[in-house]
C-alpha cells in the first residue's frame, strides 16, 4: 500500500528529530562571534515544525554556564530532557539546552532568538534555520480567483501568482489593483526564513475592521521575490471561489478544528499571524 508522503512527515512531528548539515553555522552576540560550527545538526523538538540548530560544546566560544530557574526572563521552554545553560556573552547572554539523548551526547541545542544574527555559510538568516525538506514554489496562473467574506467581495484576480509551500495550504497573491475591499495597516509583523518580514493588513469589510487578514511582503527574501508587493488573504477565513468551484478552509494552526469563518472577530480580537 502505497504511503503519503505528507502523512509520513507529520506522523513523526510528536517526536525528537536531527538532521546533520554541511553548512557553516554561526551565531552572535553583541558583535561578536559567539558560535562557529561546521557539525551542526538541525534538531526538531518534539511538536515543533520549525527547527533550530544545536552544536558541538567545542564550537560555542562563548562561556556557558548552567541556566538559573526559568522566572519570565524569555528563555525559551524546552520539551527535551537536558540542562538549560546560558551562552555568556558580553553583556548580553544567549541561551540553550544541553541535550540528554544518546544521539546527541555533547551537543547544545541554541535558542535562535536568543542572539543578535545568525549566518549559514556567510549568508545572514532571519527567523529560524532552514529546512532541508521545505520548499517553496511559485507560479504565476491565469485561473479566476474570487476572494469573499460573509458574502462581502474582498478581491478578484486572473493574474495571481501561486505560492505552494511544504505542508501549507496554496497562498494566493494578488496584485494590489485586484484588491477591491478597503485595507488598512496593521502594527502586526512576522519573519518567514524563506520569505522574508511580512507585514499585516486590517480589512474593512461592510460596517466591520477584520484585523490582520491579509498581507504583503514589501521586501521579500529571493524565495520570496516573485510575490513582493503581492497582497494574500488567509485561506483560513475568507472564502476562496477558485474556477468556480469554492474550496474548503484548511485545518491548521490558524483555523483549528470547529472553529468558523465567522469565529473571526473585528477589532480588538487578536488574530493569529501567519503567511
Amino acid at each position: 500500500m502505497s504511503a503519503l508522503v505528507s502523512g509520513l512527515l507529520t506522523s513523526v512531528v510528536g517526536e525528537l528529530r536531527h538532521e546533520p548539515t554541511a553548512v557553516r553555522v554561526r551565531a552572535a552576540l553583541a558583535g561578536a562571534t559567539a558560535v562557529d560550527s561546521v557539525q551542526a545538526v538541525l534538531v526538531w523538538e518534539p511538536g515543533q515544525v520549525v527547527p533550530a540548530y544545536a552544536v558541538p560544546e567545542a564550537d560555542i566560544r562563548a562561556g556557558l554556564s548552567p541556566a538559573p530557574p526559568r522566572g519570565g526572563d524569555g528563555r525559551a521552554a524546552h520539551t527535551p530532557g537536558g540542562e538549560p545553560v546560558l551562552v555568556i556573552g558580553e553583556g548580553r547572554n544567549g541561551s540553550g539546552l544541553r541535550l540528554d539523548d544518546p544521539d546527541l551526547t555533547g551537543y547544545v541545542l541554541l535558542d535562535f532568538t536568543s542572539f543578535d544574527a545568525w549566518y549559514e555559510e556567510d549568508e545572514p538568516i532571519s527567523a529560524h534555520p532552514h529546512d532541508p525538506f521545505h520548499r517553496i514554489d511559485v507560479r504565476a496562473s491565469s485561473r479566476h480567483v474570487r476572494l469573499e467574506l460573509d458574502g462581502h467581495l474582498l478581491a478578484e484576480s486572473s493574474h495571481a501568482m501561486m505560492l505552494f509551500e511544504t505542508l501549507l495550504p496554496t497562498r494566493y497573491y494578488l496584485p494590489r489593483e485586484d484588491v477591491v475591499v478597503p485595507l488598512e495597516p496593521s502594527d502586526t509583523h512576522t519573519a518567514c526564513a524563506y520569505k522574508g518580514r511580512a507585514a499585516y493588513f486590517s480589512a474593512r469589510v461592510g460596517d466591520r475592521l477584520v484585523r490582520d487578514l491579509a498581507w504583503t511582503l514589501p521586501e521579500p527574501l529571493p524565495e520570496g521575490e516573485r510575490v513582493g508587493g503581492l497582497v494574500a488573504f488567509f485561506n483560513e477565513h475568507v472564502d476562496i471561489v477558485l474556477d468556480g468551484r469554492r474550496l474548503e478552509a484548511p485545518v491548521n494552526p490558524w483555523r483549528p478544528a470547529g472553529m468558523r469563518r465567522a469565529d473571526r472577530g473585528t477589532s480588538g480580537d487578536a488574530a493569529q499571524p501567519g503567511g
